[in-house]
């Protein structure tokens, strides 16, 4: 329980001075009750508010120069995604930004060439695009959930370098983020996920069964790093345990991607903390 203190007192008087986070810190310091908690919260809405705003100078920016950027949004289910994408996307003007979330394919698009219902998705000149997930359903997903057969996966493990690289030679920026979890947190997520009616509409049949196979779909993902982290669409690892963290290290790795107009007036560090944010690397070890 938080130390009793009687100096530490929201009314009528106080309340309308608190009109940004730093003052609300400054009502915090004159007590003495333990409030880390509130503390952390407070610094995370203020570090993510500043990069939201230097996410809409890079918007301006990609709109100005006519830039071509795809964000993928990889991961286990319940990595945090979803929440990040919303962090990325929510004060960004709608006109030059989408989101893609795709459903399972229609019986007309399963007859087609795979990356087809993607290549529709990719960004005018002047857009970013947001996947949450993307064609990587094929390298793990659908392989582990036996919605592709064997013939299917190895053509799609073959093609996705050369089709990245036919995006990357036509001006596209890929940006790939895998959103690694421990399975003890999944499970925790989960179990928040059924707990929550506002939650519940999250849960699907393959988050019911992502536990069961969990080491299917480490063998999966593995494979799908070894085989498609390449120099100009490398594989970036998000450990996301901590949501937070993850939220405010992926903006800026995003930022630090690019030389935007303003960036040198930042009011918070850009570059990714290499404890949260880094590139898949061969040698890896104790992945999710």
């Amino acid at each position: 329980m938080p130390k009793q203190n009687n100096s530490f007192i929201l009314n009528n008087e106080n309340i309308p001075d608190l009109k940004t986070p730093e003052d609300v810190i400054k009502l915090l310091d004159k007590s003495d009750c333990n409030y880390s908690d509130i503390l952390n919260k407070l610094e995370y809405e203020k570090e993510i508010q500043f990069l939201q705003e230097e996410l809409l100078k890079l918007q301006n920016w990609v709109l100005n120069n006519h830039k071509r950027i795809v964000i993928i949004f990889e991961g286990r289910d319940a990595a945090g995604k979803g929440g990040t994408i919303r962090r990325f996307a929510r004060y960004l003007n709608p006109r030059s930004m989408r989101l893609v979330a795709l459903n399972k394919p229609t019986e007309i698009e399963s007859g087609q060439w795979y990356f087809s219902r993607h290549v529709k998705e990719l960004p005018n000149a002047g857009e970013i695009v947001f996947f949450d997930r993307s064609w990587y359903n094929r390298a793990v997903v659908e392989p582990v959930m036996g919605f592709c057969d064997a013939s299917e996966y190895t053509t799609f493990m073959r093609q996705v370098p050369e089709f990245e690289h036919m995006l990357f030679e036509d001006g596209v920026t890929i940006i790939k983020f895998w959103f690694s979890i421990s399975k003890e947190e999944q499970a925790k997520r989960f179990k928040l996920r059924k707990e929550k009616k506002l939650k519940q509409w999250k849960l699907s049949p393959v988050d019911l069964k992502a536990q069961k196979k969990w080491d299917d779909f480490t063998k999966h993902k593995e494979a799908m790093f070894s085989k498609t982290h390449t120099s100009i669409a490398p594989w970036i690892i998000v450990r996301a345990n901590d949501k937070r963290k993850a939220r405010l290290e992926s903006i800026r790795y995003v930022l630090s991607m690019f030389d935007y107009e303003g960036r040198e007036e930042a009011k918070t560090y850009i570059y990714p903390d290499p404890n949260v944010i880094e590139r898949f690397n061969r040698s890896m070890l104790n992945l999710d």
